[in-house]
């Protein structure tokens, strides 16, 4: 998902913890961007998604089955959260070190890796990021997304990297020629590529890293993410949870690998 430019924020302490307000069954705000699959909004506003899902779960065991969805902008997230429209950012955000900077992230819900939607049968051959620079051809993929960054780091040109405003949009490049492929998580590219016979996905690429996705909170909330985290060592990879993710693609290959959320915050 995307990488969001470092920014400092300071004076967001809320009157009462967060983790009080779930044990005491209040209403929690969800804070994600319309990203299937990791989380969007249904036709009455209810959260849905996989990361969604597990935080619903986590929100139940902790104290409370009250959240108010708030879908924003990806880029909005981070500072909407510190603005205090949001307690707890579920949409898949990959944990980056320019991130924890400005968010506490609980330990990784899964390894995402990145993967291309391209035409139907594939026609340029494209598998990875070297075979989009060796060709010269340009990919889409979203403003901010950690995606631009890894195709920069392979030689691909910004002049050939087509940044728009998110998943659908990426979608809509490809299938409009505007682009050769587009270049985002492999749940999200998947999740198009099965609605939309026009376009196929293509396996993980090789070259690219891995995406860590996690729960993130304002940084005086460290009591609530330890909660989380607690929660999390019974609940990842349970019949509970994967019985609530299975209907979003999620499957035991996604589980976490054991990499730790401080190892990711140190890059």
């Amino acid at each position: 998902m995307a990488a969001l430019a470092t920014v400092t924020f300071t004076g967001s302490a809320p009157a009462q913890s967060l983790l009080d307000k779930i044990k005491n069954g209040e209403t929690i705000r969800l804070g994600f961007s319309n990203e299937p699959p990791f989380a969007n909004p249904g036709a009455n506003n209810e959260p849905l998604g996989w990361v969604n899902a597990m935080t619903l779960d986590i929100l139940k065991k902790l104290g409370t089955t009250k959240v108010e969805p708030v879908v924003a902008e990806w880029g909005s997230l981070i500072p909407g959260m510190h603005a205090g429209r949001f307690d707890i950012i579920t949409g898949g955000m990959f944990i980056l070190p320019d991130r924890c900077r400005n968010v506490l992230f609980t330990e990784p819900l899964a390894v995402a890796t990145a993967a291309l939607i391209v035409p139907k049968g594939n026609p340029q051959n494209l598998h990875s990021y070297k075979d989009l620079r060796d060709k010269g051809l340009s990919v889409a993929t979203g403003a901010g997304w950690d995606d631009v960054e890894n195709a920069r780091k392979a030689g691909i040109t910004d002049e050939k990297t087509l940044q728009v405003a998110g998943s659908a949009e990426v979608l809509q490049a490809v299938k409009a020629g505007r682009a050769a492929a587009g270049v985002g998580d492999y749940f999200t590219m998947k999740e198009f590529a099965g609605k939309d016979a026009s376009v196929e996905v293509t396996d993980p690429l090789p070259d690219s890293p891995k995406g860590y996705p996690a729960l993130a909170f304002l940084p005086n909330q460290q009591a609530t993410v330890d909660a989380f985290n607690t929660a999390l060592k019974d609940y990842i990879g349970s019949k509970e949870m994967m019985e609530s993710v299975g209907k979003y693609g999620y499957t035991k290959i996604n589980l976490p690998d054991g990499t730790t959320a401080a190892e990711l915050c140190k890059g």
